[in-house]
């Protein structure tokens, strides 16, 4: 499954991962949140409610990488890596930004949408 994420004028294109994290996610589509920064690394934002924590965690991330952060209820996308470890209990990463990750490289809050990207 595949999710687009407009930021400003642009689009990115996100591929999921197939977990109950990931499906609780979609079933929240379409969403328009406004996503905040955080380290400089990523943008973060509250869900509407909080979704399935059976994704399987980790306290590592990539440049890229889409998550949920379960004690916030929060979707997360980290544009730079800082080389510091996620706190406990750590993030289930639910997809990963095919390309243009650097359209979150901004300083302020963003104003995003995100659409399930229907397929062909």
């Amino acid at each position: 499954m595949k999710i687009n994420i407009k930021v400003k004028d642009q689009v990115v294109t996100a591929t999921l991962i197939d977990s109950k994290t990931t499906q609780d996610f979609v079933s929240l589509l379409p969403l328009t949140l406004t996503m905040n920064d955080l380290f400089g690394r990523e943008k973060f934002a509250h869900l509407p409610r909080a979704i399935s924590e059976e994704g399987e965690r980790t306290k590592t991330y990539e440049v890229g990488d889409v998550i949920y952060w379960s004690p916030g209820s929060d979707l997360a996308i980290f544009y730079r890596h800082d080389g510091q470890e996620i706190p406990d209990p750590g993030i289930i990463v639910i997809g990963k930004i095919d390309a243009g990750i650097e359209t979150f490289n901004l300083p302020d809050s963003v104003e995003v949408t995100v659409k399930l990207l229907q397929s062909q």
